[in-house]
C-alpha cells in the first residue's frame, strides 16, 4: 500500500532520554538510479528531504555522510553538515565508523544510521529505536521489525526475518523462512508454492533497515572480520551477531514507507510530496 501525505507530518516526538546523533549515509553510485541522493522531490534533493526527516526525529546532530564532493555540496547548501569518507567502504556501518572516528565520539554515544534513500522515514520510529538502545544496556546495537502479515513475504529471500529471544535480543537474521514451522508446513514440503499461502501459527517478524549503536561498538567494527553466515546470506549485521554482539530489535505495529531504489520508487515518493503541497 502506497502511504498518503499523513505520512509525511507524523506528531512531533517527545525529547529522547539522552542525546542520539543521527548520521545519512549518501553514496552517489546507484546501479539501479543514477544520482541518487541528487533526485529531486519537491524542490530538494532526496539526501536533504532524509535529513529533514533526520532532524524531525530529535537528534541532537545530524550528519550527512558522503563519498561524493557534489553531494556534500548540495547538503551543505541546504544547512546541513556533511563529511566526505572513503569511497571503499564494503557498507553502511563501515562508513558510520568512519564518521564516529573523524567525531571522536564518546562510546556512550548513540548513532542512527538513517539510510540517505528514506525521505519518507518517521522521525517517531528514528527516535524510538535510538531510545530501545539505551534502554537495552547489554546491547551494542538496536534495529527494528514488524510482524508479516503476507505469507508470500516469508517465502520471498528479498525480506529479510528477524528472531528474538524472550527479552527482545536478535537471535538471527535470514533471507530463509524462519522460525521453520514443521508441524504447519510438513503436509505440504517441498511444494513452496502452497507453503507461501498461509503463515504459521506463530509471529514472524520482518526486518527493518534502521540501526542505532553505541559509538564504542563502531571503533571495533572495522576490525571485525567478515563472517561465513554474513557472506552467505549477504546480511551485514550477521558480522556482529558472528563476534558475539547483541542486538535489540524493538518491534513495530506496521511497516514503514518504502525507501527508494528504483525510478518508480522515486515516482511514489514525489506523488506523496506533492499531495502533501497540494
Amino acid at each position: 500500500m502506497v502511504p498518503t501525505s499523513a505520512a509525511l507530518t507524523p506528531a512531533a516526538p517527545a525529547a529522547p532520554s539522552i542525546p542520539f546523533i543521527a548520521v545519512v549515509p549518501a553514496r552517489l553510485a546507484s546501479t539501479r538510479l543514477p544520482n541518487k541522493p541528487l533526485a529531486d522531490i519537491d524542490g530538494k534533493p532526496m539526501v536533504v528531504r532524509t535529513a529533514e526527516r533526520a532532524r524531525a526525529s530529535g537528534a541532537s546532530q545530524v550528519v550527512v555522510a558522503t563519498d561524493s564532493a557534489q553531494v556534500q555540496s548540495v547538503v551543505r547548501a541546504h544547512g546541513y553538515d556533511c563529511v566526505m569518507t572513503r569511497p571503499d567502504h564494503q557498507s553502511g556501518t563501515d562508513r558510520l565508523a568512519e564518521v564516529a572516528a573523524h567525531f571522536g565520539w564518546a562510546d556512550e554515544a548513540v548513532i542512527v544510521n538513517v539510510q540517505g534513500d528514506e525521505p519518507l522515514i518517521d522521525p517517531a520510529l528514528i527516535q524510538r529505536v535510538a531510545a530501545y538502545l539505551v534502554q537495552m544496556t547489554a546491547c551494542s546495537i538496536a534495529t527494528a521489525a514488524h510482524p508479516i502479515s503476507d505469507p508470500a513475504d516469508l517465502f520471498n529471500p528479498n525480506v529479510v526475518k528477524a528472531v528474538l529471544d524472550a527479552r527482545g535480543v536478535a537471535l538471527y537474521f535470514s533471507r530463509a523462512p524462519i522460525p521453520w514451522s514443521r508441524d504447519a508446513y510438513a503436509a505440504d514440503w517441498p511444494d513452496v508454492g502452497a507453503l507461501s499461502t498461509r503463515l504459521p501459527p506463530f509471529p514472524v517478524y520482518r526486518h527493518i533497515g534502521l540501526y542505532a549503536y553505541r559509538a564504542a561498538f563502531l571503533r571495533t567494527y572495522p576490525s571485525l572480520a567478515q563472517a561465513p553466515i554474513e557472506q552467505a546470506e549477504q546480511l551485514e549485521q550477521l558480522r556482529a551477531l558472528w563476534h558475539g554482539e547483541r542486538i535489540a530489535v524493538l518491534v513495530t505495529d506496521h511497516a514503514p514507507a518504502p525507501g527508494v531504489d528504483t525510478a518508480a520508487d522515486l515516482d511514489k515518493v514525489r506523488a506523496i510530496y506533492a499531495l502533501r503541497r497540494a
